[in-house]
């Protein structure tokens, strides 16, 4: 099972399995591996437990082992699974609110998600799990039978060596039964589940066991409701098993989850995004291009002279030539900020690239965690060669403090983001959730953090310290130029500028919450690496226009604005999660989600920050560089 309604969840999980006593190790609905599983029939279905790794312990997702047993192309009807007796008063005040907060129940078996189709005004709706109950006119009904329909590929030599690339991948595939090859196989390639209300009756389960048959026929019929949830009363619990042979070929087993509700709108949604941001950009780049030229071509035409009685008469970027390179306010920060920035930036780049070339396919379960992890590990390097060669650029050379900075910036996102998660881990383990973060897996994030990523952050400050600084076109002057006072804030026109790059992926930002906090499957990775960079070159942009507006009215303090400029569009990011957890995350139980829900979500803006930034601050340091450098000044 997932956990996709926070902590709680796992507590009514616990809850429902206690009531059966089926903590058993013999069955289970997950089984590691993407290779094809070929199954004789009568074979029983996911027999190993499960292991999680890193990117899943993160997650906070548990899978357990459940009661329900498959084996291969065998159908069972009225199969009793287990009895609850009488239902507490906090029993059933538990079934209540989770019917309220809508929470699903997610199973796996073959290493596929049970699907649940519903037909909403002639179209079908696809969606993982399912829920626990129904609320209908004030009465609560329990879904307490489920059939399940196995959909079934007949297993084929040929096919199975397609789909692994070579003539020997029936040799992968292991044996089965006495017999091997000789016995007909089948691999599963469908997952669907039908809940349902029915009404048992309980004295005459009572001499039953766990698989033994129900006594009476059980029709399933998901579009009536028959088992109110009442205090004392029993709950019996059935199941029923169909396998359908399908035509289905295993490497497209997982279509059915890629294509959930709403596609159409979506792909639509971004192709509209991605023409109107585009669009917008080249105006902006064009305007702005043409305007730069203009401004030197008068500049260089004019003779000495000229030149003279035009900056006695005129303002603008020419004026602040002896300030714009002037060191900014707190320098070493800057140079950290733009570090990490590099690092968060690089591993979004690799991570998605990577996902979308079909690397960290939804079948295995936190590979995208894990694969962020290391690739942000490995780029500490970079991060520590840009912070240190941007220290000793603003210091002219001087490798004075580099140990220091290096070290800096390989502990300040790493030590905002593990106070963070410490902070939250407490919260879950004060509300005793078994989606806590063990203390072993805090030691393991710790050596990684200390024996991998600080030294390779050092290697990068080394490497930065010996490399050789950018040297500044003009000279800065001693005593810093009077900035004349504005008509309005200059940062008031700073924080604005964010919402030019929010633009480019709001929409995109909703089906990663969804996928995030919804438990949705998402997987175009495609479409977010384009995404992505269009955001980089509208972040490079805006910071591009805002520091010439800045240069033009005479205000030589760049360095900061331009950072936030375009880094401003965390603050949008984080109005919009809390607009999703207002209205689209409603049903969150308690203080202590909400918290762990706005917790994560400021870690998430923080590093889309220092990644939006450091772009912004780049482009607009490489700008003022070449406009300074471009034009000829006594």
């Amino acid at each position: 099972m997932n956990r996709p309604k926070m902590e709680s969840f796992h507590q009514f999980r616990l809850w429902v399995l206690a009531f059966c006593l089926i903590f058993q190790s013999g069955y289970g609905f997950y089984l590691p591996g993407s290779y094809p599983h070929k199954y004789a029939i009568g074979d029983d279905l996911s027999v190993k437990d499960s292991a999680e790794n890193l990117g899943e312990l993160l997650m906070g997702d548990r899978i357990e082992n459940s009661p329900y047993k498959f084996k291969m192309y065998t159908n069972e009807s009225e199969v009793f699974l287990c009895k609850v007796d009488k239902l507490s008063a906090d029993q059933f005040k538990i079934l209540k609110e989770r019917i309220d907060e809508m929470y699903q129940v997610n199973l796996i078996l073959d290493n596929l998600p049970a699907i649940r189709f519903t037909k909403k005004e002639e179209y079908f709706l696809r969606w993982t799990g399912y829920p626990v109950g129904i609320k209908i006119q004030d009465v609560y009904y329990l879904f307490n039978h489920l059939k399940f329909n196995v959909l079934v590929h007949k297993y084929e030599e040929t096919n199975v060596a397609r789909v692994m690339g070579t003539g020997d991948a029936a040799e992968m595939i292991p044996p089965v039964g006495k017999e091997g090859s000789d016995k007909p196989g089948y691999m599963v390639v469908g997952f669907e589940v039908i809940p349902c209300s029915i009404m048992h009756n309980a004295d005459s389960v009572k001499s039953l066991k766990m698989y033994n048959k129900y006594p009476s026929p059980i029709k399933c019929d998901p579009s009536t409701v028959a088992m109110p949830v009442k205090e004392g009363q029993p709950i019996v619990f059935t199941y029923e098993v169909t396998f359908e042979e399908s035509d289905i070929k295993w490497p497209s087993r997982w279509d059915a989850y890629l294509k959930m509700e709403g596609a159409k709108v979506h792909w639509f949604s971004i192709l509209n995004s991605l023409m109107v941001i585009t669009f917008l950009a080249g105006i902006v780049l064009v305007i702005f291009l043409r305007t730069v030229r203009r401004d030197l071509t008068r500049y260089e035409e004019l003779d000495k002279e000229a030149q003279a009685q035009m900056n006695e008469e005129l303002s603008g970027w020419k004026l602040v030539v002896g300030d714009v390179f002037r060191a900014p306010s707190n320098p070493a920060l800057l140079c950290i900020m733009v570090g990490d920035g590099v690092q968060i930036l690089g591993m979004a780049v690799v991570t998605i690239l990577f996902a979308a070339l079909g690397f960290m396919s939804p079948a295995s379960r936190g590979t995208l965690i894990s694969g962020m992890l290391f690739f942000y590990m490995i780029l500490g390097v970079a991060a520590g060669y840009v912070a240190v060669r941007l220290w000793r650029t603003i210091g002219c050379g001087d490798q004075k403090g580099w140990v220091s900075v290096a070290w800096k910036a390989a502990c300040f996102f790493p030590g905002i983001a593990f106070l963070i998660l410490t902070t939250l881990n407490f919260l879950l383990w004060g509300s005793h959730s078994t989606g806590a973060i063990p203390i072993s897996l805090f030691a393991i994030l710790l050596l990684l953090w200390f024996c991998i990523s600080v030294p390779l952050t050092l290697v990068g400050g080394y490497f930065g310290a010996r490399a050789p600084h950018i040297e500044y076109p003009v000279r800065t002057n001693q005593i810093p130029r009077e900035i004349p006072q504005q008509r309005y804030p200059s940062w008031l026109l700073v924080l604005g500028a964010g919402t030019l790059p929010f633009g480019t992926l709001f929409i995109e930002l909703f089906f990663i919450m969804s996928s995030i906090w919804m438990g949705r499957v998402y997987y175009v990775f495609g479409f977010l690496f384009i995404v992505l960079i269009l955001l980089v070159v509208v972040c490079a942009e805006v910071s591009l226009v805002l520091t010439y507006m800045h240069l033009c009215v005479e205000d030589w303090r760049w360095w900061w604005k331009s950072f936030f400029a375009s880094g401003s569009v965390a603050i949008y990011i984080f109005l919009y999660s809390i607009n999703y957890l207002v209205f689209d995350l409603k049903n969150l139980s308690g203080p202590v989600s909400a918290t762990l829900y706005l917790g994560y979500s400021l870690f998430m803006v923080l590093a889309i920050m220092l990644a939006t930034g450091t772009v912004g601050f780049l482009s607009s340091f490489w700008f003022v560089h070449y406009l300074f450098s471009s034009v000829k000044l006594d």
